[in-house]
Parts: C-alpha cells; structure tokens; sequence
C-alpha cells in the first residue's frame, strides 16, 4: 500500500515478511525514529523515495534480485553510513542518496548505470569499491569530486577458497 506507515513516527525496527515482493512508493517515507530494517529477497521492486526522510536509519541490507534503485529511495538518510548495492541491480535514479551526509563507504557492481546526482550532497564518501577493471567506468559516472575515493575491489582469488575447503571437510 502506497504511504503505507509513512511519517510513522515510533517505528524503529522492522522486519518485512517473506511474503512480500515490493515496497510501494513513500511506504516508509518520514519514519524519522527507524533504525533498521529487514528487507527478504523476495523483495524484487522498491518504490520511489519509500525510504526518504528515515534519518535514524543507519543501515539497509538491500536484497539481490532488485533491479533498480529508484528516484529518492534513500533521499536524506542522514545516519546511513554504508551501502553495497548487489548485483542485481542495474540502474540507479537521480537523487537516490541525496543528502545522506553521513555515508562513507559504497559498494556497487559491475556495468550499473547511475546518474551524477544519485549521490548529492553525500559529503562524507570517502570510500566507493567497484569492481576491477571498472574505475574508469565509474569515473565518468560519479562527480569528479568523488573520483579520489573510487578503489577497486580485489577479485576471490578461487585457490584460497578451495583450500579452505579442504582445511575444514578434513
């Protein structure tokens, strides 16, 4: 339901059942006292701006298998300090992030298409992973004033993890 516990005042946690597959718009828009919340991936579409204006809300799981991050969805989350954005998603809207001063640390997938302003007024980025390969890609995506925080992440190496394996079925 569209505005559904908007401006929701007391809520401060919440776990969405499996049983839901989207977050309408402006679902959660206002609740200014959230802090955290559970999102199942059964979860496949998040509306525009369902998380606008959650300034408590300091962190998101977003589920794989969403396909977009749209307009204003995270808008003036003042105390989210990271996000990693799966793979799944493709495309992130225009202010998006705008004004979460308090992020830091960004993680985003290979081939994503995003728009300069999805990260307005996010003055404490000092850390965006992307994936190797891929800073050029991203700098041409992100505002030049985020240009010295891109690095990029380093790749599984696929020995380790077989190792690993065998150290523990022994």
């Amino acid at each position: 339901v569209k505005d559904m516990l908007a401006g929701c005042s007391s809520l401060t946690n919440v776990k969405i059942p499996s049983s839901v597959t989207e977050l309408e718009e402006s679902c959660f828009q206002g609740c200014k006292s959230l802090t955290n919340i559970i999102i199942p991936k059964s979860v496949k579409s998040i509306g525009e701006r369902a998380f606008s204006g959650c300034e408590s809300l300091t962190h998101i799981t977003i589920p794989e298998g969403i396909e977009a991050i749209q307009e204003g969805t995270f808008r003036r989350c003042k105390s989210l300090e990271s996000i990693i954005i799966p793979a799944s998603v493709t495309e992130i809207d225009w202010i998006a992030f705008e004004d979460c001063t308090s992020l830091k640390e960004i993680t985003l997938p290979a081939g994503l298409k995003i728009r300069k302003d999805s990260f307005e007024g996010c003055k404490s980025i000092n850390t965006i992973y992307v994936p190797a390969k891929k800073t050029d890609y991203y700098k041409k995506r992100l505002p030049e004033s985020m240009h010295s925080a891109i690095y990029r992440r380093k790749r599984e190496r696929r020995k380790s993890i077989c190792l690993m394996q065998r150290m523990i079925s022994l």
